[in-house]
């Protein structure tokens, strides 16, 4: 069973453009939170701690697209309903629904990978099979 997890975010006052609607960039960084609170509540370590279990460092974003079907506005509190609708080899695919109330405003889809350092240069990444536990513990195991 896919596993769903709901953030709620508060629309501040910075989060706007001078139309008084939400400028976009600001949906991609409340998707980016709700994807490590996704992993939070499937029971994921801090990514500090699971670097030092197993290397991985983290799920960095390789393609990133929304579509932007409502404006919100300052105030309005939004729901991201989050899940894993892909699960790739060195890749999976998050959802993110973004709601007021009943109301789709966005529907966003970021692919990313689980990586670890490069073994032979540490300032680089490299992608690394998705952990079967990892699967396990978001439901898809």
């Amino acid at each position: 069973m896919t596993q769903h997890h709901i953030s709620h975010f508060t629309v501040e006052f910075g989060d706007c453009d001078p139309a008084q609607i939400v400028f976009f960039p600001n949906y991609f960084r409340w998707m980016d939170a709700a994807s490590l609170r996704f992993f939070r509540t499937a029971g994921v370590p801090p990514w500090r701690e699971f670097e030092a279990e197993c290397g991985i460092i983290g799920t960095p974003v390789v393609d990133a697209t929304a579509r932007f079907l409502r404006p919100a506005s300052y105030g309005d509190v939004l729901d991201v309903d989050t899940y894993v609708a892909q699960w790739r080899g060195k890749s999976f695919v998050m959802s993110h629904i973004i709601r007021r109330g009943d109301a789709v405003l966005v529907e966003g889809q970021v692919v990313r990978v689980f990586a670890r350092r490069h073994p032979d240069d540490p300032h680089r990444i490299q992608a690394v099979e998705v952990p079967e536990r990892i699967r396990q513990w978001c439901g898809q195991g």
